[in-house]
């Protein structure tokens, strides 16, 4: 049981870490993304916004135009401001981009970048570089910025991430435009646009119109919407006026026509229009997914909080139940095998039924115990008339002595279940209206315990049990002959006896065993008069279930020393539940003769004890069989089942 529960405490951690896993990967990318976004995100934005800006007052600058150099300066200072945050990022260490290893090495390389941004603008400054030169290397830069954004930035593959790869598409397409600016600002200071730039300048156009328009169709609703507007208004109208007049050919003496003043009022209205579409782009995307990441911040905490507390209780719960049953039956209350021995000991210590005997604690059972326990008496009754009604057919030897036995050993677990039902502090299904004979209750006992051809059983029994208390009474003796057949050598034999009282009489039960000292006999009959309440102390649970049954039908059990050396259990009914009868031979009433129990072959008895006053015994040579035809089997539980005084 150990190793199945193990095994099944393995696979239900297996399938908790499993959920778990997957529960929070969701919410380990939306913890990444949104620490990204404040930690590297802006800074990089901002950064792209600046590089931008310098590259195109550094093309300016190179192509002789001298009012540039002053915001040049300013430029500069800007940038360097923007590259600080996103040199601090690498430098630091949050645990929430602990996944975000990639990301992490895209921003090294533009910070490693970067650091030649002092040598670039040197270069500049001396001269020693061209216009395209120059912006070439800008364009490296802003290239390595957004490569920053890779695919960590939208998790795993939801709306959310189709959204933020579409915002980063349209900021790339900002950026062709954003070019394309730098050339056509640089050419008109310089005074003309040349082949080269116009064959780039083409190239840029072209592929700037086509980004923004594949990138436009990947945003939401919302987004779709207002970049049409934009394109369609104002803020567009004069820069797609102004390209289509840069791409046709230039006038005849190579101007263009378009002054620096008409460029930067059509430009920049669409720059900024843009800015402002990708910055409102992605503010509904992280409002869209603001529910959904409650949602997976909830789902997490359920399948990992309240995921492992449930598994928790189920291991303790199973950890409880393997202890309750490995512990033993004294210390959890329930039966042992059948066919256990008695307990370990003494030779009244160890009075357990072979069957089980230590008693279950009345907390343990309930209404589906009880009806459960009954539903079985009636199986067991109707399997014991049935072996009654085969036993009186005629048929071999052989099979007759096979079907005592199936008989003997049905009768034996009816005792168990009877014992679980009298002990839970019911009544069970088996109960007498009518006095039976004494003598037919202690063959009863006799019945229901193992070897019971090595009992003998005294002949005269002038007395008759209440019907009330018939089944307490057969599994009272039953458990003290058991235990007396227990704790004595298996060649020796277990007398019972009545002896008149001067209340009501006594049914002594003697066994050759080898006895008990003083203390230990102190101390079980301090245990059958005064059973605790919480259970039988260890190894006693015979004599709890004996002092428990006594205690139900009125009697009082007792141990002394028997006259041979053994241990003699006296049992005192008290008058209420015997009656004495007219003597009358060895006839029992209802006028049926007594049929001895079966025995061994004779014993030489003992002298008696001083002072016993015990019924003399008697033996015969042989087991009883039925003849065939017989009305039943001559054993002590026919006896009892067959008396003319059955259970109702």
């Amino acid at each position: 049981m150990r190793l199945r529960l193990g095994a099944l405490a393995a696979v239900l951690l297996t399938l908790w870490a499993y959920a778990a896993v997957l529960t929070s990967r969701d919410a380990a990318d939306l913890v990444r993304v949104r620490a990204l976004a404040d930690t590297l995100g802006q800074p990089t934005d901002l950064l792209i916004l600046h590089l931008q800006l310098e590259r195109r007052l550094t093309a300016e600058t190179i192509a002789g135009a001298s009012p540039a150099g002053a915001a040049l300066a300013e430029a500069r200072d800007q940038t360097d401001g923007a590259v600080a945050p996103v040199r601090a990022f690498t430098e630091d260490h949050d645990p929430r981009l602990l996944t975000a290893g990639a990301v992490r090495d895209r921003a090294d390389e533009l910070v490693r970048q970067l650091t030649g941004l002092a040598t670039l603008r040197s270069e500049v400054d001396g001269g020693r570089l061209d216009r395209p030169s120059a912006v070439a290397a800008y364009d490296r830069l802003v290239d390595a910025a957004f490569a920053v954004y890779g695919p960590e930035w939208g998790g795993r593959e939801d709306e959310l991430a189709g959204e933020t790869r579409a915002v980063v598409a349209l900021a790339r397409a900002r950026e062709l435009l954003a070019r394309e600016d730098t050339l056509v600002t640089a050419a008109l200071a310089g005074g003309e646009i040349g082949d080269d730039d116009r064959r780039r300048l083409a190239e840029l156009v072209t592929i700037q119109r086509y980004a923004r328009t594949t990138a436009a169709a990947a945003l939401p609703a919302g987004g779709r919407d207002q970049h049409q507007r934009l394109v369609e208004g104002p803020r567009f109208a004069g820069l797609l006026r102004l390209e289509d007049r840069l791409l046709r050919a230039a006038d005849a003496d190579g101007t263009t026509g378009i002054s620096a003043q008409s460029w930067r009022e059509a430009v920049d209205p669409a720059l900024s229009g843009l800015r402002d579409l990708v910055t409102a782009t992605a503010r509904g995307s992280v409002e869209r997914a603001a529910p959904g990441a409650a949602l997976v911040v909830t789902r997490t905490g359920v399948v990992v909080g309240f995921g492992l507390i449930a598994v928790l209780v189920v291991l303790v719960g199973w950890s409880r139940a393997v202890r309750r049953r490995t512990d033993g039956p004294d210390r959890s209350g329930a039966l042992p095998p059948a066919g256990a021995p008695g307990d370990a000991g003494d030779s009244a210590a160890r009075r357990t039924g072979d069957d089980g005997g230590s008693v279950p604690a009345v907390a343990a059972t309930g209404e589906l115990f009880l009806r459960l326990t009954r539903r079985n008496q009636a199986l067991l009754r109707e399997q014991l008339d049935l072996l009654a009604a085969m036993e009186r057919r005629e048929r071999a030897a052989e099979e007759t002595a096979d079907l005592f036995r199936l008989d003997h050993l049905a009768t034996r677990i009816r005792r168990n279940v009877e014992k679980l039902v009298i002990l839970a502090g019911a009544a069970p299904a088996r109960r007498w209206r009518r006095p039976v004979p004494l003598l037919d209750v202690v063959r009863g006992a006799v019945a229901e315990v193992p070897d019971y051809h090595r009992v003998l059983v005294a002949p005269h029994w002038p007395w008759t049990l209440a019907g009330s208390g018939v089944t307490d009474v057969v599994h009272l003796l039953a458990e003290l002959i058991e235990n007396g057949l227990a704790c004595s050598p298996e060649h020796t034999t277990v007398r019972v006896a009545g002896e008149p009282g001067p209340q009501g009489c006594a049914v002594v039960i003697l066994d050759d065993g080898p006895g008990l000292d003083a203390a230990a006999l102190a101390e079980a009959n301090e245990l059958l008069d005064r059973p605790p309440l919480d259970g039988p102390p260890a190894g006693r649970a015979g004599l709890h279930v004996a002092a428990l049954l006594a205690a139900r039908c009125g009697a009082r059990v007792s141990l002394r020393p028997g006259p041979r050396g053994g241990t003699a259990a006296v049992v005192l009914l008290p008058p209420g539940l015997v009656a004495a009868t007219a003597p009358a031979g060895d006839t029992v009433a209802g006028g049926r003769a007594a049929v001895p129990a079966p025995a061994r072959p004779p014993h030489p008895p003992a002298p008696a004890a001083a002072g016993a006053a015990l019924p003399t015994r008697i033996r015969q040579s042989g087991a009883v069989r039925p003849a065939p035809g017989a009305t039943g089997p001559d054993t002590p539980e026919t006896t009892l089942r067959n008396s003319g005084r059955g259970p109702t």
